[in-house]
């Protein structure tokens, strides 16, 4: 069977014109925590279940999204978003009041690009003037949902990853301003073998090398024609997994690789292993730090390779292996 090698997409009008990012406390004490739009201290930020907080995050981080603009709810022609849990119920129970036409999407926590791809995509194309992407994730209403409830009191693998309570919202416009998303390269369903609900980085290095070379391919770029190759999340394992398959082709991607679920928190002073994950992990990172360094031509050129563990709980129980997704996004000052 022949294997098509994808495309990548090239945009010449769509621009992120908005973006803001909302973490709970365990986020803001990590290194970044000062960038951050708004901290809720209390994780289920005045709700009853975690379930119903993550849909408060999302809420939190579009609308200080668009508070950043001249743009109100009426004036919003779509939003595609997604998260973690059973049929995306952060983003519909979050978003439905503010009654926007509304798409929701699942990526694992490689939603945010898919997110930006997609936003980037119908706006370039002039289908809408204006396009949201939305995420979160919420550590206590995931590990409900995969691994745990959160009484049992599971001890945690040195390979498991500490799922990002945090939200992130951009806005993407037909606008003259950076940052420019400039290209986009789908994804494909990459089987690792991995079958460990606590190692979902193994399970998504190869998507990451899969997607990156693509874009590299398909652009004419490498290594050095970015500022910033950024992954989320792959943590320390996923990360180092990358970096051997990449050496195979003589590829050395360390010296511009920066992980979101390494930077996020503090694994020195705080206890999550081998880092971070969540959809809302790479969101905020991208939304309270990226972007900004972007829009002010700190960083030039950079792309942003999300990665999900597409994991189902009901498959897992049944011995199934974890697939893993990462969608390519390049994000550029000029």
């Amino acid at each position: 069977m022949a294997i098509r090698e994808g495309k990548t997409f090239r945009y010449s009008n769509a621009s992120i014109m908005s973006y803001a990012s909302v973490v709970g406390k365990t986020e803001s004490e990590g290194p970044y925590g000062d960038e951050f739009d708004e901290v809720i201290e209390d994780n289920k930020g005045g709700a009853e279940t975690f379930e119903q907080a993550e849909g408060l995050f999302q809420q939190k981080a579009l609308q200080r999204a668009m508070d950043k603009t001249a743009l109100t709810a009426d004036k919003m022609d779509l939003i595609f978003a997604g998260d973690l849990l059973n049929q995306c119920t952060g983003s519909s129970y979050g978003l439905k009041d503010f009654y926007i036409p509304f798409l929701g999407i699942f990526g694992a926590c490689s939603t945010f690009a898919q997110g930006l791809l997609l936003a980037g995509a119908m706006v370039n194309a002039g289908y809408v003037d204006n396009a949201a992407a939305v995420t979160s994730s919420h550590f206590s209403s995931a590990e409900r949902q995969f691994r745990f409830p959160l009484n049992y009191g599971g001890v945690r693998t040195p390979t498991a990853q500490w799922t990002a309570t945090a939200a992130g919202a951009a806005i993407v416009a037909a606008t003259q301003k950076p940052p420019f998303i400039r290209a986009a390269t789908v994804g494909k369903i990459e089987d690792m073998g991995i079958s460990d609900l606590n190692n979902m980085g193994a399970a998504m290095a190869g998507a990451a090398y899969d997607t990156i070379l693509r874009h590299f391919r398909h652009m004419g770029t490498g290594v050095d024609s970015y500022d910033l190759i950024i992954t989320g999340d792959l943590g320390q394992v996923g990360s180092d997994m990358l970096y051997e398959l990449f050496k195979r082709d003589g590829i050395d991607i360390e010296k511009r690789h920066k992980d979101c679920g390494l930077l996020l928190y503090d694994r020195e002073k705080q206890d999550v292993h081998a880092g971070g994950s969540g959809c809302g992990c790479s969101a905020a990172m991208m939304c309270g730090h990226f972007l900004k360094h972007v829009e002010n031509g700190d960083l030039k050129r950079i792309l942003y390779a999300a990665t999900g563990a597409l994991m189902s709980p009901t498959m897992v129980q049944q011995g199934g292996n974890i697939p893993g997704i990462s969608h390519a996004v390049e994000i550029c000052y000029k």
